[in-house]
């Protein structure tokens, strides 16, 4: 017969009601680190978009230089592509965004019918899409 005074030999989890029954502390803790760890998440995804942005927009304003440079030796006249750029030597290859794909010409612009328009299609990829980067 065990006396009052025996406790015995229990485990941790024994004691606290079970092996999978955590303390509310425990499960606070748990609950902040998924909620700061989506944060970072987001914030990387967020950043990361933002960079590729930023590197279109440079790509971009590299293109346009090139191309007044390609009219006013051409008598004003713009390249059927970007690449023509690259193959007469007004660029050291053919302008891309961030994403790897090419970016597009039109001239006469949509908004100067004397000058032209250069964008990219932005992270989806989508043409004429909603974020496209001019």
């Amino acid at each position: 017969m065990a006396r009052s005074g025996d406790r015995g030999v229990f485990f941790g989890w024994e004691k606290r009601r079970g092996l999978f029954r955590a303390s509310r502390a425990r499960t606070r803790q748990v609950a902040v680190g998924v909620v700061v760890l989506t944060l970072a998440v987001l914030v990387f995804r967020r950043e990361e978009r933002a960079a590729g942005v930023r590197a279109t927009r440079a790509s971009i304003t590299t293109a346009t230089r090139a191309l007044f440079a390609y009219r006013a030796d051409h008598q004003g006249a713009c390249p059927r592509e970007l690449s023509e750029l690259a193959s007469q030597g007004y660029l050291r290859e053919a302008p891309v965004d961030a994403w790897g794909r090419p970016l597009h010409l039109v001239c006469p612009g949509r908004r100067d019918a004397r000058g032209f328009d250069v964008w990219s299609d932005g992270p989806d990829g989508v043409y004429g899409g909603l974020d496209r980067v001019e």
